[in-house]
């Protein structure tokens, strides 16, 4: 994967495998995939969809899709392909000699995203992490593809020494990267251990990127230090702050790395220390935007990436934030249909504030165990 600058000011062409019975989640992925590559400056202007029940695999797409992806990229002036699916060496390397233009996967642009976002050592190292582990497949794959053209039986491809020079030299790193975050888990589960020892619960804010956990830890902590930007993965760290209940008991409350679709699983093994403070608390804020025409679909991803951190059976409450951008009528409908499901639902607008003395009578209540009354 390129580093920022070869993705930033470009044009490119989007490109999807569309399942049987998946059109319209196709299209979620379409705007999600648009949106993530906005936040590395690449335009989008046009998209490729091939309708098949598997990817090709030579292609990933077929042989005359990706040559009629090249033929419209170029009418478009598009350098790139970007594929919203993780492609494999193999593929890459067949349709960059097939289109002849840069080959992204989707996989690649959020590490990059990440990248971007990362301020403090540790969220550097955990991406730099990411980064490593995604990439050492591609060089194995590449190398072995260009060893293939060097001839008879016993030869040493073009490419191969530098290829496993490059590949030897990344997974030396991963292990030095892995010796340090090691040392960073052990400090965060030392924390962990003071923290209960204290007597303070533990609240985690999960939910995907841009659904507005900062600006709610920000809102209930009164801390205006917290980053909370209208952007993608804005928070990468662990912020624990502490917040007041009703009655004056105090919580500490903990803001998590957003998630997203197809997250690549290296960023989420390299951002395990992190997440595993979702999976230790005493009870889940699952943020959701009630905005997004898809926050069924949302809830289904963050749901399922719980279970994979170990969270999946943590106490949780839904909470809908932004409501101020939507009608009482629609709102209306998602709390009754979630509600129904059995969840624990609140209502509110973090950035002005509207239902957070229910949220934290809500947050209380089931702290103590004790089922939620409407008089409270």
């Amino acid at each position: 994967m390129p580093e920022d600058s070869s993705l930033s000011k470009r044009r490119a062409l989007t490109v999807f495998l569309e399942r049987p019975g998946e059109e319209d989640l196709r299209v979620l992925l379409e705007k999600e995939l648009q949106l993530l590559l906005e936040n590395v400056g690449i335009s989008v202007v046009g998209t490729v969809v091939q309708r098949r029940a598997a990817p090709d695999p030579a292609f990933f797409i077929g042989q005359g899709k990706a040559e009629e992806a090249a033929l419209m990229a170029r009418s478009l002036d598009a350098g790139v392909l970007v594929f919203d699916d993780a492609l494999t060496p193999g593929q890459v390397l067949n349709l960059k000699k097939r289109t002849g233009l840069e080959i992204q996967d989707r996989p690649g642009v959020i590490v990059t995203i990440f990248q971007a976002r990362a301020h403090t050592a540790e969220a550097k190292l955990q991406v730099e992490l990411a980064r490593c582990r995604y990439e050492v497949p591609l060089l194995k794959g590449l190398g072995q593809q260009m060893s293939r053209t060097g001839g008879g039986i016993g030869t040493r491809g073009p490419g191969e020494t530098e290829f496993e020079r490059h590949r030897r030299k990344l997974e030396r790193r991963i292990r030095d990267i892995d010796k340090k975050l090691q040392v960073v888990r052990q400090r965060r589960e030392y924390q962990r251990k003071r923290r209960s020892r204290s007597g303070f619960p533990t609240v985690a804010l999960v939910g995907y990127t841009n659904s507005g956990k900062s600006t709610l830890l920000r809102t209930l902590s009164g801390d205006g230090s917290i980053l909370a930007r209208d952007q993608l993965f804005s928070t990468l760290d662990t912020a624990v702050r502490r917040v007041t209940l009703p009655g004056g008991r105090e919580i500490l409350m903990a803001d998590t790395v957003g998630f997203i679709r197809k997250l690549p699983p290296a960023l989420v093994a390299a951002f395990r220390a992190t997440l595993e403070e979702v999976a230790s608390a005493d009870l889940v804020l699952l943020v959701l935007e009630v905005a997004s025409p898809d926050v069924t679909e949302t809830l289904q991803t963050v749901q399922q990436m719980l279970f994979d951190i170990g969270a999946g059976t943590v106490p949780r409450i839904l909470v809908l934030n932004k409501v101020d951008l939507v009608d009482s009528v629609f709102l209306e409908r998602i709390q009754e249909r979630l509600v129904g499901a059995g969840e624990t639902v609140v209502s509110v607008s973090a950035l002005r504030g509207d239902g957070l003395d229910v949220l934290l009578r809500r947050i209380a209540a089931r702290l103590n165990e004790k089922p939620w009354e409407e008089s409270v």
